[in-house]
Order: C-alpha cells, then structure tokens, then sequence
C-alpha cells in the first residue's frame, strides 16, 4: 500500500520576488510542491501508541505545480501498477484508478488529518523540523538535493553498522550528479 500526499516546504525568496505583493496560503510564492509517497504494509501495533501500519520506504518529489498531469507522471514513473494507493480525496488524483490496481480517495476531516495518512504526514513534518533546524534557509534550486538526502537517510534506518560500507558502494557505483548543480 502508498500512502500519498503533497506538502508544502517553505523556502526562501527568490530575488525577482523580492519587494512585490505576495499571495497568502496554498499559491504562495514562498512554497514550494513536493509530492510525498510512503511505503506501507499492514502491520499489528505492538503497543497501544504505536500505528497500525509500518513504513518501509518514501519517497519525496518536488513539483511544479498539482495538476493531474503532473502527479500522473509522477506516480507512473515511481509506483508500482499492481499497488495499492491510498490517498486523501484530492481532484489531482482522478485518473489513479487508470494508473494502479486499487485507489482508495478518503475524505480526511481536519481534526483526523494525522490519522489516516500518518506515514506521509509523520515524514513531512519531520523533513520540515530536520531542514529547519539544520539548514535554516532553504534555496528552492536545491530543495530536491535536500528532500532526497532526507527520504536516503530515512530509508537506511536500519542499516546501522553497515550504513557506512553502503555509502561507500553507492558514492562509487552512482555518477556524482551534484557537481551539475553548483
């Protein structure tokens, strides 16, 4: 099962942004789209405070905009078709029953918005607290940079002692594409 959703991360402002009018709330220039997956699998809680489900590995995405179009291709290119999707009841997400096996919209009432996706929300909250309290300000040309070290931090968090020996394999089998973005 996925669990989808999008956040919204805060980033600096660009410089031709500077000194205009700026929109408030969902189109504000300030924020920028990232489309967040969360591998899940059914799983008993070992204690009362634990979640029904277990996260396996996520995935975050940043996007120009909320189109169908545009998660579409997303969720083609990086979800498997015989999946199960579940998603809150967005309009972006009409064509999910075309794309994967099983596709279940919910309409998330505020108060039960941690409930229902709580993978896609714990990662989205916890990606936002760890670049606030590390990089403070964040430029929008390297928020993908930053979301990927995230989701390949949370994804080897088990690796423990091994961790080191699997960045040394990837850093030397993987074509270093950050020096592209300097």
């Amino acid at each position: 099962m996925v669990e989808l959703d999008e956040g919204f991360f805060v980033t600096e402002m660009p410089e031709e942004e500077k000194g205009k009018p700026r929109k408030r709330g969902r189109g504000s220039q300030r924020r920028s789209k990232v489309l967040v997956m969360a591998e899940t699998e059914e799983g008993k809680p070992r204690t009362p405070k634990d979640k029904p489900t277990a996260v396996k590995h996520i995935k975050m995405i940043l996007i120009d905009d909320l189109k169908a179009e545009t998660i579409d291709r997303e969720v083609k290119d990086n979800i498997n078709p015989d999946s199960t999707i579940l998603s809150d009841d967005s309009t972006s997400y009409v064509h999910f029953k075309d794309i994967v096996a099983t596709h279940i919209p919910k309409v998330i009432p505020k108060e039960d918005i941690g409930n229902v996706l709580p993978w896609v929300h714990i990662a989205i909250s916890n990606a936002k607290r760890l670049l606030l309290d590390v990089y403070h300000d964040i430029c929008p040309k390297y928020i993908q940079n930053y979301l990927s070290e995230y989701c390949w931090k949370f994804n080897r968090r088990y690796f423990g002692d091994k961790l080191f020996e699997r960045l040394i394999i990837t850093s030397i089998n993987y074509k270093n594409e950050f020096r592209y973005n300097i």
